[in-house]
């Protein structure tokens, strides 16, 4: 911070603001799992106001989203390859006995406490449907 890098140190005062907030709101201390949940939930508006940026046609507000989505992934574990993936969703449906689209709902369960953070679930729920389809 003594590099005087404002916008990074933005991006920071916002997420322990977003966290600190968390807290308050439901008056419990933040476990890492509910804080890389906030980070997500940040990264998700972030990269929702460059489509809506973009469409406006604002590229000094996409470049401070984009700044900000670098310091927030910072923070984020290192995402799962798409063969990790695949390996979680073969387990997950030979542990479940999964054979249809019934079982889809058993299966991203058993995948939710596995990948969470470390994959996008709705790219992961798609994956899924395309296994048991």
């Amino acid at each position: 911070m003594r590099a005087k890098d404002t916008a990074r140190l933005g991006a920071i005062r916002l997420l322990q603001a977003s966290i600190k907030q968390k807290e308050v709101d439901e008056r419990i201390e933040l476990n890492d799992d509910q804080i890389l949940t906030v980070i997500q939930k940040m990264l998700k508006q972030r990269k929702d106001s460059i489509e809506a940026y973009q469409e406006a046609n604002r590229q000094d507000l996409i470049d401070q989203e984009q700044l900000e989505i670098e310091v927030l992934t910072k923070y984020m574990p290192e995402p799962l390859s798409d063969e990790e993936i695949n390996q979680f969703i073969e387990e997950a449906i030979a542990a479940t006995g999964a054979a249809d689209m019934k079982d889809m709902g058993k299966v991203v369960g058993v995948l939710k406490s596995k990948v969470a953070g470390r994959a996008d679930m709705g790219e992961v729920s798609k994956l899924v449907r395309q296994k048991l389809s």
